[in-house]
């Protein structure tokens, strides 16, 4: 009876872990499915890509066909990109341009107030903070006109400051960056206050190497939401020539369906790496983001 039981048991755990796991393959299927259509369509020919795509574009009441490996993989679409088209690669250096100085303005901005809220507790802070925490959860459409309307007074519209410098100041890096710091023994810091450390002497020696871990992941969250941004840059950028490469995919016709394909191949590759890189911080983030006082 006892060997009958440990099977029967078992097979229940067998029975549990097999639905899981099945459970959980279907969206994710779902979620992949896109990235491998994208990468199949990015070798494809003109040609090849109209047979398959041609009905949606024309209203046709065809069947849509795919194929994951092309008949015919070619590489005419990445050589076109890469070498005969200068205006990707001026997109592609002003989404660098763009998150390299959002990411360095917000060191700058959210390290101190981060460090000042979670070491300097004063009559009040504990407001102050959840008022940061109520703008980060304000959505651009909320505040698009009012950030408008000031950019417009500091003539900063269609320029690059226009997206740099409200992004430098997000309470969203200050959120998660103080997570890292309240992760820190307040008996470390009075051992060295004890010992003649002065505070930025302790914020420089102690609280970024022992808050590595939020500050690395709101970098990492950071270049994953200005690397695709779309909204602020159609909303205060006129000019082409300062759009990110996020507004280049957009302006691509169908009938460029594989160049499309390659740009966004190509636009995927450093958000992918940086996800990679940057994994176990982000889990670091999502667990000082769950932390409550």
């Amino acid at each position: 009876m006892k060997v009958k039981k440990i099977d029967l048991r078992k097979a229940g755990i067998w029975v549990q872990k097999g639905l899981a796991v099945t459970l959980l393959s279907l969206p994710a299927a779902l979620i992949l499915l896109p990235l491998l259509i994208l990468l199949s369509g990015a070798l494809m020919d003109s040609w090849e890509l109209g047979g398959y795509l041609g009905s949606v574009f024309t209203e046709g009441e065809e069947w849509i066909s795919w194929k994951w490996m092309p008949d015919y993989p070619s590489f005419e679409n990445y050589k076109k990109l890469l070498f005969e088209t200068p205006q990707f690669f001026v997109l592609f250096w002003n989404s660098i341009k763009l998150t390299g100085c959002i990411l360095a303005g917000q060191l700058l901005a959210a390290v101190p107030a981060a460090w000042g809220f979670a070491m300097y507790p004063v009559k009040g802070s504990k407001w102050l903070f959840s008022l940061y925490v109520v703008l980060m959860l304000m959505p651009f459409q909320v505040t698009m006109l009012s950030s408008y309307l000031v950019l417009n007074q500091l003539s900063l519209l269609n320029t690059h400051g226009a997206i740099i410098l409200p992004a430098m100041f997000s309470t969203f890096p200050v959120f998660i960056i103080y997570g890292g710091f309240r992760s820190i023994p307040p008996q470390m810091l009075e051992a060295a206050r004890i010992d003649g450390a002065g505070e930025i002497t302790i914020l420089i020696r102690l609280g970024l190497p022992l808050g590595k871990g939020g500050l690395l992941s709101a970098m990492v969250l950071g270049f994953l939401e200005y690397w695709n941004l779309m909204e602020q840059p159609m909303a205060f950028l006129e000019e082409k020539a300062l759009w990110p490469l996020s507004l280049y995919l957009p302006e691509i016709t169908w009938g460029q369906a594989g160049f499309a394909f390659c740009a966004s191949v190509i636009t995927l590759v450093p958000a992918v790496f940086v996800f990679v890189l940057g994994q176990d911080y982000l889990e670091q983030g999502i667990i000082y983001a769950g932390l409550k006082e």
